[in-house]
């Protein structure tokens, strides 16, 4: 039987995962619709995921450091 706990340890960044890539898509489309080019689309995914990325690096230090 599983726990809340494992549940929550296990669920949660997969979860955040699929919402992360979910958000790549969404940004992505948002490019391809307005019609960005190679730099509008670089300056999409820069200010929009820098969040993310933020996020992501977070997440792998803090498993580096455990």
């Amino acid at each position: 039987m599983i726990t809340d706990a494992q549940l929550t340890e296990y669920g949660l960044p997969v979860g955040l995962i699929v919402l992360m890539c979910y958000m790549a898509f969404i940004v992505y489309r948002l490019g391809k619709d307005a019609k960005a080019g190679k730099f509008g689309m670089f300056v999409l995914f820069l200010g929009l995921m820098v969040g993310v990325l933020g996020f992501s690096i977070k997440f792998i230090i803090k498993l580096f450091l455990q």
